[in-house]
């Protein structure tokens, strides 16, 4: 069944906007038909019960489907890449199980974001990250935060059980720190949240990983290769799917 996000309770339900028109006009939907609506990170199994100028009428069955979240909250911070990989990372993640997306400004960003346009991206990263859970039959739609310096992600840290840096320099060491053993501490300490951390192309700088670190941050070991700013947030999501899920 089609998915739907509404931010009103599901005793209130009605579906508008982009929504509406792609169940009336694309997906041709009628009167007694039924889709899932998602109300407040719940999945209802509703009926439609009408069309009303813009807006599609339903009626929940009584009926909800299992969330499919994962049990412990990951905030995926990136230093701002290059190109469309923001996207990517928006899209891949989302379906991974990310709770919300954070970029910073990194030492070696060569991007910039453009306070002008920026809330243009930031919108089209937010309705990415929207399709992305309606695809992956999510309860929870990441959110999508501006743009902050560094210094903001380092005041950011405290509210995490668990902060994690990927940080190249780990994944050259003879003797590594396996990401599968920490991700088992914090399983077993039953940690609710947790902050993962990656540079943008050129990495994590020196400076930004002693500041991390003495932030209470800790080093995680993605392998002995060296993975592209846009594949290691999706490679730390799969571990963490693997050993908490």
């Amino acid at each position: 069944m089609q998915r739907y996000f509404i931010e009103t309770a599901i005793e209130n339900a009605r579906i508008s906007g982009e929504d509406a028109r792609h169940i009336e006009r694309v997906m041709r939907m009628k009167e007694g038909d039924q889709i899932v609506v998602v109300a407040q990170n719940t999945a209802f199994i509703c009926t439609i019960e009408g069309f009303e100028g813009d807006e599609v009428m339903v009626e929940s069955t009584g009926q909800t489907i299992p969330s499919p979240e994962l049990p412990i909250q990951v905030t995926v911070a990136c230093g701002l890449p290059k190109g469309d990989k923001l996207e990517l990372i928006t899209q891949k993640a989302t379906e991974l199980g990310m709770f919300a997306l954070l970029p910073f400004d990194a030492e070696r960003s060569i991007v910039k974001w453009d306070k002008k346009k920026g809330a243009k991206k930031q919108e089209r990263l937010q309705k990415i990250a929207k399709e992305a859970a309606e695809q992956a039959h999510r309860t929870h739609v990441p959110a999508v935060y501006e743009p902050v310096t560094f210094k903001q992600l380092l005041q950011e840290i405290d509210q995490f059980d668990s902060v994690f840096i990927a940080d190249e320099e780990d994944a050259k060491a003879e003797k590594r720190t396996r990401f599968a053993d920490k991700l088992k501490n914090e399983y077993d300490k039953k940690s609710k949240s947790m902050l993962i951390i990656f540079g943008p192309e050129g990495g994590i700088s020196r400076k930004e990983s002693e500041s991390l670190l003495q932030a209470g941050a800790q080093t995680m070991s993605l392998g002995p290769r060296i993975l592209r700013a846009e594949t290691a947030p999706l490679y730390a999501l799969s571990a963490i799917s693997y050993e908490f899920e």
